[in-house]
């Protein structure tokens, strides 16, 4: 039997609404730069350097990601001028939001004299753990699903309850890539953390971050139904994924052979390298 959606508003008053979107983002970039910032201080960065960081990289983020996303759904908003403002609705693109925050750490790096490959390996975990928490926003407003399925295929994956009610939209269930995304994630999360104690090439654990996500979100998007679309058949998100990873192994293997990544991640020093 159908159960009720939850509500999208986590407090109201009056006018005011809170959205637990905006919330369980806000909770992600919060645990993410705590890490970061515990790490950062372990390997000898100043005290305040994350905080410094995201003063910028946040509001960047935010606004590429929403820029991003409303280039790509132009034919709507131009008819619809005054929902590009409602971000609390859903409607912030990832890969949008990590050109924005990787740009802005690029000159930030430079301003500050810090080397970027540092800044981006510390931080690698906490990006994407911010992401899989982050997917739990497009839960409750009951988005970044994929196509229909029946409620027997939902039960046969053993979800909990009200996961399965809140796949139910518009009298059909939906396969919740919410989750599948977000378990990737947390499983990637991990991963950066063990890949600490192997103590790679500076720059290479940000760059195995790029490859893993590039990697489930190639497969995931492909189940989604609201794809931005660069064509009739071909999905942006994909075609990014795949631009990221071939990239990122590139980097890896011309660092390598150009001797660029010598320090190691541990590395205590701070030459921009």
């Amino acid at each position: 039997m159908e159960g009720y959606p939850l509500d999208p508003i986590a407090i109201a008053f009056g006018p005011f609404r809170v959205h637990w979107y905006g919330l369980i983002i806000g909770f992600g970039i919060a645990l993410g730069f705590y890490l970061a910032a515990k790490e950062g201080d372990r390997l000898g960065l100043a005290k305040d350097t994350f905080a410094d960081l995201l003063i910028w990289a946040i509001p960047i983020a935010i606004l590429s990601a929403r820029v991003y996303y409303v280039l790509f759904q132009w034919e709507y908003y131009s008819q619809h001028p005054g929902d590009i403002i409602k971000i609390w609705n859903g409607g912030i693109a990832i890969h949008g939001a990590l050109i924005g925050a990787v740009l802005t750490a690029v000159v930030f790096s430079r301003v500050k004299r810090i080397s970027f490959w540092k800044l981006a390996d510390i931080a690698a975990p906490s990006i994407i753990l911010g992401q899989a928490i982050g997917r739990w926003g497009n839960f409750m407003n009951q988005e970044a699903h994929g196509g229909e399925v029946t409620r027997s295929f939902l039960e046969g994956l053993h979800l909990p309850q009200f996961i399965i009610n809140q796949m139910y939209i518009d009298g059909h269930y939906y396969h919740p890539t919410f989750l599948y995304e977000s378990i990737w994630d947390f499983i990637g999360f991990f991963l950066l953390l063990s890949l600490r104690k192997v103590n790679l090439k500076r720059g290479e654990l940000f760059l195995s971050y790029i490859i893993w996500y590039s990697i489930g979100r190639f497969f995931i998007e492909g189940l989604r139904t609201d794809s931005l679309m660069l064509t009739d058949s071909l999905r942006i998100a994909q075609v990014i994924s795949l631009v990221l990873l071939a990239s990122a192994i590139v980097i890896w293997v011309i660092r390598r052979k150009q001797k660029a990544a010598q320090l190691p991640y541990n590395s205590l020093v701070n030459e921009n390298s």
